[in-house]
């Protein structure tokens, strides 16, 4: 038993038993980092004293690492400042938060900046990022606080405020007024989570949307837009989903270029409705759109002093005209496909909506990783492990309308922490993933992992569209009710990653992640009496034995390795102490710490039996067993495990991918031991065993 590793596993254990629990949902927040918000506060209130946060730093470090980092101009004469030291009466948040709270400093986060504006259209979800009871007043203690949706829980992230200042200005988010601070904390807040403010420069603005909602993100390229786009559009609006669009720029010159019609290139914009109105006899789609930095809109047809108007219902266009934000117009929606370039849609998880709202999602999320050498499988280019990578099933039971076959549904699949490891010199991974029909003979189970022939033999249903490296891929589709495989990979095999996996259904669908049933069918040992053991294995024991007519610890360790350094085709370092001492509790029936003659026979038969499975499932007869050779040798010794194992073990995968020969026959033994441990103490046979401290001490400090 290895301690770093087991007290690694229980840590991961205790997480998962909280998040059964519901820790990580909106209203009971992770604390990141373990800074609790209310005590450090009260702590500064008794003190007297103002916040300052030890686990980020008002220091450079915690601005950038390149472009933002010590040796850069940008950073030259940088100051940390309190809003207190920055103005007279600095206030959180004035007459509700808007979008001119929020202007770009020196930080190229206009992406996350067009998510915070849509925060501001909705109260219920900007509170939810932004916690009520903050301010400046007598209460101050220089110490805020923000959630954030981080791959599949939320987080509460505590920051004190001080802001990074140069020439008198903050140098990043700002309000137009100067004085009002949220937008400012809230950045902060971000590049905590991320690492540093430089990490959250260039993004998608549906990396914002997710992280402020929980919500999965569907983007659409308009240059071949679905034909129910204008629908998805209107159903998406139904459910109060959020909408970005853009429009791509083609060089560094066109950066905020405006076209024709008065539209800014690699600017964020917002939809926020669609309407179909009669127009000179004729029905016309219009999607009403929104720059979060105001303006007056448009030129051109159904702007708003156009003609196209005069020929729409007065109470009609009276309806639709009637809008009290600044900078939101009205657009035909064959001009909407022809003007931008992409449209993103922010699907609200059930919990984000209000009560009244009748349409919603239904959702499934499941955490899942690639290792190297036992998960990490890459994609169908690559048959011989593909069909290591996790996988998921679908059910799908409820066609989206009487009379239909089809299901509508939406797969995400979202790679973690990536953005934090950008200082280390890595980015995004390549990712994608594909779906195949479950065939009959595995309809309705749930312990199956489907191996390598099934997938040499059956084609994809669909797939992501891509393999690429952004942080989420996502697609939606259409397929008749029945069960689906969800196979989530990175492009190339061994690339070690956390991700996410998201199912969204317009009806209620089951999902569950596909794996085998953990078991062990251990042949029967054939225990033989002294009397019936053959002589010749007899006279070798004697030999070996010496006069305690027993095999030691050290013993063994000579037999094993004299006996494999005469097997040329198998690779070993030599049996190891642990390795042997581990053998002989498998063996030892009368606690001697030694085997007799009949025990040492049947450990004998056993390794023969490993040798023998070793050599079968070495199919490229590298004199070693790659992980995915490990999986199936596994299964023939009787032993089916699901994913994590394999995966997390160090028993079970080498560093350099390959098991030697000393390693298999141990991680057999040690895998057998468990078993007959498990099913010893398991006296009611429920596959529950409760143990005292004690018992467990001695289970792992003498397994």
């Amino acid at each position: 038993m290895e301690p770093i590793y087991a007290t690694g596993m229980a840590a991961k254990l205790r997480s998962q038993w909280d998040r059964d629990a519901g820790l990580g949902q909106n209203h009971n927040a992770v604390k990141f980092l373990g800074q609790d918000y209310d005590s450090l506060r009260a702590q500064c209130q008794r003190s007297r004293t103002v916040f300052e946060d030890p686990l980020f730093p008002a220091s450079i470090s915690s601005v950038g690492f390149n472009e933002l980092g010590p040796r850069s101009s940008k950073t030259q004469g940088l100051r940390w400042k309190r809003p207190t030291e920055i103005c007279m009466r600095p206030q959180f948040i004035v007459d509700g938060a808007t979008r001119t709270d929020i202007c770009q400093g020196a930080l190229g986060d206009c992406w996350l900046l067009a998510a915070i504006a849509s925060l501001t259209l909705n109260d219920n979800l900007l509170h939810r990022v932004v916690p009520h009871g903050q301010d400046f007043d007598g209460s101050y203690a220089g110490i805020f606080h923000f959630q954030f949706w981080q791959f599949g829980e939320w987080l509460d992230v505590v920051i004190d405020d001080r802001l990074p200042v140069k020439d008198g200005k903050l140098l990043f988010v700002h309000s137009a007024e100067g004085g009002e601070f949220w937008s400012a904390l809230l950045e902060k807040a971000y590049a905590k989570l991320n690492g540093c403010y430089e990490a959250l420069s260039g993004g998608s603005t549906s990396e914002g949307f997710e992280d402020f909602t929980g919500g999965v993100t569907e983007m659409y390229e308009l240059n071949k837009a679905p034909a129910d786009l204008f629908s998805i559009i209107g159903r998406a609006v139904e459910r109060g989903s959020l909408l970005g669009c853009s429009i791509d720029i083609t060089s560094k010159f066109d950066m905020e270029a405006v076209t024709f019609k008065k539209l800014v290139k690699g600017h964020a914009y917002s939809v926020t409705g669609v309407e179909e109105v009669v127009y000179r006899g004729n029905m016309t789609k219009l999607v009403r759109i929104r720059n979060p930095v105001g303006g007056s809109g448009v030129d051109g047809a159904w702007s708003d002093n156009s003609r196209e108007w005069d020929s729409v219902d007065r109470s009609v266009r009276g309806r639709l005209q009637n809008r009290s934000e600044d900078g939101e117009f009205w657009m035909s929606f064959s001009d909407f496909l022809r003007e931008f370039s992409r449209l993103e849609i922010c699907n609200l998880t059930p919990d984000a909506l209000q009560a009244s709202q009748v349409k919603k999602w239904s959702t499934s999320l499941y955490q899942g990783e690639w290792r190297r050498g036992s998960t990490a499988g890459g994609c169908r280019n690559f048959p011989a492990t593909f069909w290591i990578n996790p996988q998921f099933k679908l059910a799908l039971k409820h066609p989206d309308s009487p009379g239909q076959s089809d299901c509508s549904f939406l797969v995400a699949l979202m790679q973690k922490d990536r953005r934090k490891k950008r200082r280390e010199g890595e980015d995004m991974e390549t990712i994608g993933f594909a779906i195949y029909e479950v065939p009959n003979e595995y309809t309705g189970r749930s312990a199956v992992h489907l191996k390598r022939d099934f997938f040499l033999s059956h084609a994809s249903s669909a797939r992501s569209e891509l393999f690429i490296n952004l942080r989420e891929v996502s697609s939606r589709f259409r397929l008749p009710a029945g069960e689906y495989i969800i196979v989530p990979s990175t492009f190339e095999p061994n690339k070690e990653g956390d991700f996410v996996l998201r199912v969204f259904s317009e009806k209620p669908a089951n999902s569950e992640e596909m794996d085998d049933k953990v078991t062990a069918d251990i042949p029967e040992e054939q225990h033989l009496h002294e009397s019936q053991i053959d002589a010749g294995f007899k006279s070798l024991f004697r030999q070996l034995a010496g006069p305690d007519m027993e095999i030691s610890v050290t013993e063994l360790q000579t037999i094993l390795n004299r006996i494999i350094s005469k097997h040329k085709d198998l690779k070993t370092d030599g049996f190891g102490k642990e390795s042997c001492r581990s053998m002989i509790n498998l063996m030892d029936a009368d606690g001697s710490g030694k085997l007799g003659l009949t025990e040492f026979h049947v450990l004998w038969e056993k390794i023969k039996r490993y040798l023998q499975i070793f050599r079968d499932h070495d199919l490229d007869k590298s004199g070693t067993m790659s992980s995915y050779e490990m999986r199936r040798a596994l299964e023939t010794a009787g032993f089916k495990l699901n994913t994590p194992l394999p995966a997390d073990h160090p028993a079970l995968t080498e560093q350099d991918l390959s098991v030697d020969f000393d390693n298999f026959v141990t991680c057999l033994g040690r895998l057998e031991t468990m078993f007959k441990t498990f099913k010893t103490m398991d006296t009611d046979a429920d596959g529950v065993v409760t143990l005292t401290f004690f018992q467990w001490i001695s289970l792992t400090m003498f397994a």
